[in-house]
């Protein structure tokens, strides 16, 4: 499934030092100038999950097969991105693409990186990305509203849905507010969502610390972290230079480097599961002799659509769902055991998959 999220921000800020991480190469210019990145660069990274791994040894699985999610470093923004400045245009259109956006905030102190507007404050540098966002969707909304309005003139329903919608965005945002904050009926949100807007789209703020703050945070983080509390917004604190050295070390030693310097697990895992849980995703799982795999869905699929991300054949001759939950699979060390103990389950069509789900699908084409 193409989930993507867009990696945005001001320049100097990061935004390519966690990319080159996240994807494990330096195929984003890390550079001290601004518009280092000229073009998109696209990552596609394995979700990290050691429920898989588990499964994998008691099905002693041939192969392991994690769920991904692709990352897009996009050049940084300015103030007046939306009107054109620097290479704004060019990029705020591939932001439409994504389905969420992680937005790097510095966090740090370095006479050797400059900053764009000289001075350091994460939550004034997110207002300032905000704001080039809004201004964006306005303009895109104010444009698509005049031809809509031709359009229903002549008795179209859905221009006249599509330009309500339209309406309630264009009042938040000339409000100051981000098109996210809108309350939808339930029937409103699919619709709402295709209008492509920006500053829809859930955030997820990674603060970019030194690395003697990558374990507790500083006060720029602190800010960070508050701001995105008030907002529900996700947030993670990672130091993108550390995770760029542990990047390039060899697996076997990157524990070490870890312990070394307190930390628990790589701070890039954080923000691949946060961007995963971001887009309100969740994973079921296949094992066998052959592979160990995982599969993503979104929150609140059933079991055919479940089907459908393995094969269309088998949503479309869907029998039934073969269904363990991780727990039970891993309590009864595999399936033989979950049935003895009474924990396989057939489930139906009308099945909400949960999260950690180990399924087999029936069908029949």
């Amino acid at each position: 499934m193409g989930f993507k999220c867009g990696i945005v921000g001001l320049p100097n800020v990061g935004k390519s030092a966690l990319f080159n991480a996240l994807t494990q190469t330096a195929t984003a210019q890390a550079a001290n100038y601004a518009f280092s990145t000229v073009e998109p660069n696209v990552g596609d990274v394995a979700v990290p999950d050691e429920r898989l791994d588990r499964l994998a040894a008691i099905a002693k699985s041939a192969r392991i097969v994690p769920t991904r999610i692709a990352f897009v470093d996009i050049a940084g923004l300015v103030r007046g991105a939306s009107k054109g400045e620097g290479l704004g245009n060019q990029f705020l259109g591939s932001l439409r693409e994504m389905e969420a956006l992680i937005h790097v905030l510095r966090c740090f102190e370095d006479s050797d990186v400059s900053h764009v507007e000289d001075r350091i404050d994460p939550v004034s540098d997110a207002e300032t990305v905000e704001t080039e966002l809004m201004l964006a969707d306005l303009e895109s909304l104010e444009r698509r509203m005049t031809a809509l309005e031709k359009k229903m003139k002549t008795g179209d329903k859905e221009a006249k849905l599509q330009l309500a919608l339209m309406t309630k965005a264009v009042a938040l945002l000339q409000d100051g507010k981000p098109a996210r904050d809108a309350t939808l009926a339930p029937e409103e949100r699919e619709p709402y969502r295709q209008l492509g807007l920006l500053t829809q789209k859930p955030v997820l703020y990674v603060c970019n610390v030194d690395e003697a703050a990558a374990v507790g945070g500083n006060a720029y983080s602190e800010r960070a972290m508050a701001m995105a509390k008030a907002q529900s917004a996700g947030a993670a604190v990672v130091s993108a230079r550390i995770e760029e050295e542990l990047a390039q070390l060899p697996a076997a030693e990157r524990d070490e480097f870890l312990a070394s310097l307190g930390l628990a697990e790589p701070g890039l895992n954080r923000v691949i599961r946060a961007g995963y849980d971001l887009l309100g995703l969740i994973t079921f799982f296949t094992a066998g002799p052959k592979e160990a795999r995982a599969w993503t869905v979104v929150k609140g699929a059933r079991a055919p659509q479940a089907a459908a991300v393995i094969h269309s054949d088998f949503e479309k001759g869907f029998i039934r769902a073969e269904t363990i939950a991780y727990g039970d699979y891993i309590a009864g060390n595999g399936e033989a055991g979950a049935r003895e103990a009474g924990k396989f389950r057939l489930e139906g069509k009308e099945y909400v998959v949960q999260d950690g789900d180990v399924m087999h699908f029936r069908f029949n084409v």
